[in-house]
């Protein structure tokens, strides 16, 4: 007799219902840090603060982050990502809700480096959560959904603020803020478990699929599906692709300079994602003289493009080129110092500024996601979040230095040296790139 077909002899696909959530997350994660750029013009008026120290303040989130990227990688070893993460999530939003309350430039400060050592645990509590929760030819597509939040954040932020600024004061952008972290908190605390095998929504067969590869949702059968692997020999002799000894003890991963490479790399792409964030709302306002709604409007292009970006990016590392993340990276750093150098040139008109903005999103984003993926390629899943921690570590302290450096520069001189500083910045990330080596499993390789 036919066996019945249920939810047993089904995998489930808790894992997805993770991802949502994490993107959830991260776009209020993201709104909060960047809700900074849009109350900027507003804070410096009513604080009297020059170029620099406004800077600084932008820069104090990234150096509040980067400072704990390391003991978070060190405690989600050791703990795991289920608690830890919830109490980040609370720690982020009360710091959110002081800003709203602050009477002076120094408690501003404070608040801002609270918020950065508050928000320091996601990226490497969520990749870590991801390394575990998905199979390696996923890894790409959900990092990717997870940074497309990191950038959807700041998508909604200048239109909603814009508009909330304009009946209530800069004030409530961070009251609003504060209320989703705390949900969040509770859901994720709920629901989300350090490992599928701790889950009581995800069954055997997905916890199969994600350790072993071996269930093919197409034909909802058991065993490992035949597929022809393309050849990439040509690209992966110019990325430098091969195979390396995974790096399982805490040793290997400080001794490797792939690991290090890739944090470096991080740094100076980082840093011109945290001065769009930080410095374009001024840029619209002081330079362009766009009205507020107009530059809530144009301030959320680089956003989308980086949405697209991030999801394009993923998809094609995973699907297109087979798990190869350095590609996408190599075109973010090429890309990104062309489009930098091109904002020199833009004429006051917002139509214009969008598109160049847009465009500009989704180059800077299609590898973006690429150097936090790149480390499980490496390690072990057990080492993976110290090796995440150092490559993220890297990228924030970039965007503690590039916010605060963009402030120096047009104190000194004037937007057009803070495009080719942007520009030099990613020309430098792509030299980094070919010091670094491509991963490469068996899988990934053809027998051709």
């Amino acid at each position: 007799m036919t066996q019945p077909t249920n939810l047993k002899n089904k995998p489930t696909r808790f894992r997805w219902f993770i991802i949502a959530l994490i993107f959830l997350i991260y776009t209020v994660a993201s709104a909060d840090r960047s809700n900074l750029g849009v109350a900027l013009p507003f804070l410096r008026e009513e604080f009297q603060m020059t170029n620099t120290e406004a800077g600084a303040i932008a820069s104090l989130f990234s150096v509040g982050y980067a400072l704990a990227q390391v003991p978070s990688g060190f405690i989600f070893s050791k703990l795991g990502v289920h608690k830890v993460f919830s109490f980040a999530l609370i720690g982020t939003s009360i710091c959110t809700f002081l800003m709203g309350v602050v009477n002076s430039v120094s408690f501003l400060k404070i608040c801002r480096l609270g918020l950065g050592l508050s928000e320091a645990p996601f990226p490497v509590g969520i990749t870590t959560t991801i390394n575990h929760w998905f199979p390696s030819k996923e890894k790409g597509t959900a990092s990717g959904i997870f940074l497309a939040g990191a950038k959807f954040g700041p998508v909604l932020v200048p239109i909603l603020s814009a508009i909330i600024i304009n009946f209530w004061g800069w004030r409530p952008i961070f009251y609003i803020c504060a209320i989703p972290g705390i949900i969040f908190a509770a859901v994720w605390f709920v629901f989300v478990r350090n490992k599928p095998s701790e889950s009581k929504y995800c069954n055997k067969l997905e916890q199969d699929y994600i350790e072993n590869e071996e269930y093919d949702a197409s034909n909802e059968a058991i065993g490992k599906k035949e597929v022809k692997i393309r050849s990439f020999r040509t690209l992966d002799r110019l990325i430098r692709a091969k195979k390396v000894a995974e790096l399982d003890s805490t040793k290997k991963v400080l001794r490797s300079w792939n690991v290090w490479g890739a944090a470096l790399g991080y740094f100076f792409i980082a840093g011109i994602v945290y001065v769009l964030y930080a410095w374009i709302p001024t840029y619209l306002v002081t330079v362009k003289h766009f009205t507020l709604v107009k530059m809530g409007l144009v301030a959320s292009a680089p956003w989308v493009g980086a949405v697209i970006g991030n999801l394009l990016g993923g998809f094609i590392s995973d699907r297109v080129l087979n798990k190869r993340r350095k590609p996408m990276m190599i075109i973010t750093a090429l890309t990104t110092a062309i489009m930098m150098y091109l904002l020199i040139t833009s004429p006051n008109d917002s139509f214009y500024m969008g598109m160049v903005l847009l465009i500009a999103g989704i180059f800077l984003n299609l590898g973006y996601s690429a150097f936090m993926v790149y480390p499980m390629g490496l390690t072990s899943k057990e080492k993976y979040p110290i090796a995440m921690s150092i490559v993220n570590t890297g990228g924030q302290f970039g965007g503690a230095i590039a916010p605060l450096a963009v402030g120096l520069i047009l104190d000194l001189f004037n937007w057009n040296t803070v495009f080719v500083f942007l520009s030099l910045c990613s020309l430098t990330t792509l030299i980094i790139l070919f010091t670094i080596v491509e991963p490469l499993t068996d899988d990934m390789i053809s027998n051709d």
